[in-house]
């Protein structure tokens, strides 16, 4: 029985490693290739790297210039077989920061994938910078298979020196503001006083025009101890607003606001309205009876 324990356990162990090591995602046949943008059938490429999931960082870091495409190639596999997974990306990660862009690989049902990367598909961050990207193949998919990541190459991204230089500007980030502190504008200012002065004059130049014009069309004086008899409340009210919406209009230039004259006016005009309808009715009763 002892021999028979001491038999089983490694057996046990050897067939959950062996199980462990066949559910896992990798790759093979992989191809990384730099080729300059007007390249054609891979005479001209600049670098050309091959490489596996058992490989380690592939030699020195690859160049990529700014009229370069960087493409890859690569097999597939679960359990040694040739398979889409659900998700493959290669991830270059600038060193140094947190900072990754993914690019999703194209996976044929038979796992054969590939991923071309030109300069301007970089966030302009890798572009602006100066260090070396990591690059990283991630594979994942549903089932216990255990997903697979490991960085393979670096990346060093150079520029033409006559090419427009890369800016980066820093987007606009929600948070904590420095203080800001109001400056309200000063209260308005009254005009000089010439200018007052001159618009009061005209004003009062155009009484002199009114009283010639009352005597012109005929206007009777004498009807006034008539009218004041006949409703002397309506006609003493509407007079009184008249003087008193002229007040509201001076106090508005001296000192008032709008929020002060506003109602002012209100109550002034609702008198006038009301007190005029009474003293135009009266007047109207005169010129109705023949009275000029």
């Amino acid at each position: 029985m002892r021999f028979l324990h001491s038999f089983v356990t490694p057996l046990l162990l050897l067939a959950a490693g062996a199980a462990q090591a066949a559910s896992s995602w990798g790759f093979d046949d992989a191809k990384l290739t730099v080729s300059p943008k007007k390249a054609t059938g891979g005479a001209n490429d600049k670098d050309v790297r091959q490489f596996n999931d058992k490989s380690s960082l592939v030699g020195s870091p690859v160049t990529f210039d700014s009229s370069d495409s960087l493409k890859l190639l690569l097999t597939i596999k679960e359990n040694g077989k040739g398979k889409r997974p659900h998700q493959a990306f290669l991830v270059l990660r600038q060193q140094g920061t947190t900072l990754e862009a993914p690019f999703p690989l194209t996976v044929k049902d038979n796992g054969k994938a590939t991923v071309e990367i030109k300069h301007t598909d970089l966030p302009v961050q890798f572009a602006a910078g100066k260090e070396l990207l990591e690059a990283s193949i991630v594979l994942a998919s549903f089932g216990s298979s255990e997903g697979f990541r490991k960085p393979f190459f670096d990346v060093e991204l150079t520029r033409d020196p006559n090419a427009t230089p890369v800016v980066y500007e820093r987007p606009l980030r929600y948070g904590k503001q420095p203080e800001i502190h109001h400056i309200f504008r000063a209260d308005p200012k009254s005009p000089p006083k010439v200018v007052s002065l001159v618009f009061v004059l005209a004003v009062l130049a155009t009484l002199p025009a009114l009283f010639v014009g009352w005597l012109v069309i005929g206007a009777n004086i004498s009807h006034l101890p008539k009218a004041l008899g006949a409703a002397p409340v309506a006609h003493g009210v509407f007079f009184g607003s008249i003087v008193a919406m002229e007040g509201v209009f001076y106090m508005y230039y001296a000192s008032w606001n709008l929020f002060q004259t506003i109602p002012v006016i209100g109550l002034v005009g609702t008198a006038a309205f009301l007190s005029g309808a009474k003293a135009l009715g009266e007047v109207q009763s005169r010129r109705l009876a023949g009275e000029r």
